[in-house]
């Protein structure tokens, strides 16, 4: 709510009693609300199932109603790059296409060579989207997952937050998906690292520097951190509790005139 957005009672009631039922449907074992795409017509509201190993591929479902859920099937490279090409807000109906050929007439060619049609549904585009920002600022406090030495990752039993001092700075949170600058360190920087927990990138090295905003709330006993560059992801943590999370409420639009605003 402090960043201007959230959910109706109404709406809130409604997931209070149709997640359980996701969760025990799909045997899943635990279910994160993940936040909500506004289109033009109406909003797409997401949720995440998650099984024993907390960095398996999720599975993601969507409602329009938060009562009635849809699973959602994973992204693939392809999807990606057709959704990159599509600029605009989202309309919010799953079977609406979206026209290559008026987009990107290059790859409306490559897909037609392909013997595929040159449109991309709205649904996959809310698969990319979703997989986009749970890469780029999908974000958990350092210490919270443990790597064991089978390379499952599992809840920290032994976290109890991080400390005030420590949660205001953006070394302390890590991404929550697949590390890319920590395979390009040298093995000095490593020495330092706890590969049972320092085995995720840190925020610190984002690109752009200065995506992300820290700010207290609450009279100092919250930590929220902002991103800059999917506007509408939020993230909290109450230091020295086991209390953290994120959600994201925004148009699924990035903000590419960040590196202009900083």
């Amino acid at each position: 709510a402090g960043g201007g957005a959230g959910l109706s009672p109404e709406r809130r009631a409604a997931l209070g009693a149709s997640l359980p039922l996701v969760q025990r449907d799909y045997r899943f074992e635990r279910v994160w609300f993940w936040g909500c795409i506004q289109g033009v017509r109406g909003a797409y509201y997401i949720a995440q199932g998650l099984g024993p190993d907390r960095a398996a591929p999720r599975s993601r479902l969507y409602s329009l109603n938060c009562l009635d859920w849809s699973l959602l099937t994973p992204a693939t490279k392809e999807m990606l790059a057709l959704a990159e090409q599509v600029k605009g807000r989202f309309q919010g109906d799953p079977s609406f296409e979206y026209n290559l050929a008026e987009i990107n007439a290059e790859a409306a060619a490559r897909l037609i060579e392909g013997g595929k049609e040159p449109v991309i549904k709205e649904e996959a585009r809310l698969i990319a989207t979703i997989e986009q920002i749970d890469r780029a600022v999908g974000i958990v406090p350092r210490g919270a997952f443990v790597k064991t030495p089978l390379g499952s990752v599992h809840e920290n039993r032994h976290f109890e937050g991080l400390s005030l001092v420590e949660a205001k700075k953006l070394s302390s949170y890590f991404h929550f998906t697949e590390p890319v600058n920590l395979k390009n360190k040298t093995l000095l920087e490593k020495a330092d690292l706890d590969p049972s927990t320092d085995f995720l990138d840190s925020l610190e090295h984002d690109i752009p520097r200065g995506s992300w905003s820290i700010q207290l709330e609450k009279g100092g006993s919250v930590v929220v951190l902002r991103s800059l560059l999917w506007l509408g992801l939020t993230f909290y943590h109450v230091p020295r509790t086991k209390q953290f999370g994120y959600v994201y409420f925004g148009t699924g639009e990035k903000n590419l005139d960040l590196p202009f605003m900083l």
